[in-house]
Protein backbone atom coordinates (compact mmCIF):
# COMPACT_ATOMS: atom_id res chain seq x y z
CA UNK A 1 0.00 0.00 0.00
CA UNK A 2 1.14 3.38 -0.78
CA UNK A 3 1.89 5.50 2.36
CA UNK A 4 0.59 8.90 1.20
CA UNK A 5 -2.85 7.61 0.57
CA UNK A 6 -2.72 5.35 3.85
CA UNK A 7 -1.94 8.78 5.79
CA UNK A 8 -4.62 10.46 3.45
CA UNK A 9 -7.12 7.83 4.79
CA UNK A 10 -6.51 7.99 8.28
CA UNK A 11 -6.05 11.79 8.15
CA UNK A 12 -9.97 11.62 6.79
CA UNK A 13 -11.20 9.01 9.03
CA UNK A 14 -10.14 10.03 12.38
CA UNK A 15 -9.32 13.85 11.81
CA UNK A 16 -12.13 14.75 8.73
CA UNK A 17 -9.31 16.69 7.33
CA UNK A 18 -7.39 15.96 4.61
CA UNK A 19 -3.54 15.57 4.22
CA UNK A 20 -2.30 17.42 1.24
CA UNK A 21 1.42 16.32 1.46
CA UNK A 22 3.50 13.68 1.25
CA UNK A 23 4.74 10.82 3.54
CA UNK A 24 7.61 9.30 3.12
CA UNK A 25 9.42 5.75 4.75
CA UNK A 26 12.50 6.89 7.03
CA UNK A 27 15.00 3.74 7.46
CA UNK A 28 17.44 6.24 9.41
CA UNK A 29 15.17 7.11 12.32
CA UNK A 30 16.17 4.93 15.73
CA UNK A 31 14.81 6.22 18.16
CA UNK A 32 11.06 7.91 16.84
CA UNK A 33 8.42 6.50 15.07
CA UNK A 34 7.87 9.33 12.71
CA UNK A 35 8.16 13.21 12.42
CA UNK A 36 6.54 16.14 11.13
CA UNK A 37 8.46 19.27 8.87
CA UNK A 38 6.71 22.36 9.47
CA UNK A 39 8.33 23.78 6.73
CA UNK A 40 7.46 21.62 3.46
CA UNK A 41 4.79 19.99 5.54
CA UNK A 42 6.10 15.65 4.76
CA UNK A 43 6.00 13.55 7.43
CA UNK A 44 8.89 10.91 7.59
CA UNK A 45 7.84 7.51 9.22
CA UNK A 46 10.38 4.69 10.67
CA UNK A 47 9.07 1.68 8.60
CA UNK A 48 10.80 -0.59 11.80
CA UNK A 49 7.91 0.33 13.44
CA UNK A 50 5.43 -0.97 11.13
CA UNK A 51 7.29 -4.53 10.92
CA UNK A 52 7.87 -4.77 14.54
CA UNK A 53 4.51 -3.91 15.98
CA UNK A 54 2.08 -3.90 13.04
CA UNK A 55 -0.99 -2.41 11.99
CA UNK A 56 -2.06 -0.82 15.34
CA UNK A 57 0.47 0.37 16.49
CA UNK A 58 1.78 2.08 13.35
CA UNK A 59 -1.73 3.68 12.88
CA UNK A 60 -0.96 5.39 16.19
CA UNK A 61 1.91 6.94 15.64
CA UNK A 62 0.57 8.03 11.97
CA UNK A 63 -2.07 10.09 13.99
CA UNK A 64 0.41 11.65 16.45
CA UNK A 65 2.01 13.08 13.18
CA UNK A 66 -0.71 14.23 11.88
CA UNK A 67 -1.90 15.72 14.97
CA UNK A 68 1.24 17.71 14.86
CA UNK A 69 -0.05 18.60 10.93
CA UNK A 70 -2.87 19.44 10.95
CA UNK A 71 -2.84 21.57 14.41
CA UNK A 72 0.35 23.47 12.71
CA UNK A 73 -1.74 24.74 9.48
CA UNK A 74 -4.74 25.36 11.94
CA UNK A 75 -2.24 27.85 13.83
CA UNK A 76 -2.56 25.92 17.33
CA UNK A 77 -0.28 24.74 19.76
CA UNK A 78 1.41 21.48 17.58
CA UNK A 79 4.27 20.89 20.15
CA UNK A 80 4.20 18.13 21.96
CA UNK A 81 4.47 20.49 25.14
CA UNK A 82 1.16 22.64 23.73
CA UNK A 83 -2.43 21.43 25.42
CA UNK A 84 -3.77 22.01 22.23
CA UNK A 85 -1.60 19.00 20.92
CA UNK A 86 -1.83 17.07 24.11
CA UNK A 87 -6.28 17.23 24.21
CA UNK A 88 -6.14 16.28 20.15
CA UNK A 89 -4.04 13.47 20.39
CA UNK A 90 -6.05 12.12 23.64
CA UNK A 91 -9.40 12.62 21.25
CA UNK A 92 -8.19 10.36 18.15
CA UNK A 93 -6.51 7.79 20.58
CA UNK A 94 -2.59 8.46 19.13
CA UNK A 95 0.78 7.18 20.79
CA UNK A 96 2.35 10.06 22.98
CA UNK A 97 5.45 7.90 22.34
CA UNK A 98 7.14 5.65 20.01
CA UNK A 99 7.87 1.65 21.21
CA UNK A 100 11.20 1.34 21.43
CA UNK A 101 12.74 -0.78 18.03
CA UNK A 102 16.63 -0.16 19.03
CA UNK A 103 17.57 -3.99 19.15
CA UNK A 104 21.21 -3.11 19.40
CA UNK A 105 23.16 -5.89 21.32
CA UNK A 106 25.01 -5.36 24.98
CA UNK A 107 28.03 -7.33 25.99
CA UNK A 108 27.89 -8.40 29.40
CA UNK A 109 31.19 -8.64 31.64
CA UNK A 110 30.99 -9.70 35.04
CA UNK A 111 33.72 -9.41 37.97
CA UNK A 112 35.37 -12.62 38.87
CA UNK A 113 35.55 -11.32 42.69
CA UNK A 114 32.41 -9.13 43.42
CA UNK A 115 29.94 -10.02 40.92
CA UNK A 116 29.43 -6.47 39.35
CA UNK A 117 27.47 -7.03 36.26
CA UNK A 118 28.96 -4.08 33.48
CA UNK A 119 26.97 -3.68 30.11
CA UNK A 120 28.96 -2.11 27.32
CA UNK A 121 28.61 -1.77 23.59
CA UNK A 122 31.95 -2.33 22.87
CA UNK A 123 34.29 -5.13 24.17
CA UNK A 124 36.54 -4.48 26.88
CA UNK A 125 40.17 -5.64 26.64
CA UNK A 126 40.40 -7.55 29.13
CA UNK A 127 43.88 -7.76 29.96
CA UNK A 128 44.09 -4.24 30.14
CA UNK A 129 40.54 -3.35 32.05
CA UNK A 130 39.86 -4.45 35.65
CA UNK A 131 36.58 -4.27 37.80
CA UNK A 132 35.76 -0.91 39.09
CA UNK A 133 34.57 -1.62 42.60
CA UNK A 134 37.18 -4.00 43.59
CA UNK A 135 40.22 -4.66 41.20
CA UNK A 136 39.16 -7.65 40.52
CA UNK A 137 39.38 -9.27 37.14
CA UNK A 138 36.71 -9.34 34.18
CA UNK A 139 35.04 -11.97 32.37
CA UNK A 140 33.16 -12.04 29.21
CA UNK A 141 29.69 -13.17 29.76
CA UNK A 142 27.61 -13.13 26.40
CA UNK A 143 25.48 -10.74 24.85
CA UNK A 144 21.68 -9.54 25.51
CA UNK A 145 19.87 -7.15 24.03
CA UNK A 146 19.07 -4.03 26.36
CA UNK A 147 15.76 -4.17 27.42
CA UNK A 148 16.50 -7.91 28.32
CA UNK A 149 17.47 -7.40 31.90
CA UNK A 150 17.41 -10.07 34.25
Amino acid sequence: MNLTKYVQEVSLEDFGRPFLHQAIWNNRLRSTGGRFFPKDGHLDFNPRILEGFGWEIFRKIVRHELCHYHLYYMKKGYRHQDQDFKDLLKEVGGLRYAPSVDKENYKIYVCTSCGQEFRRKRQINLQKYRCGRCGGLLRYQGTTKLGNRP
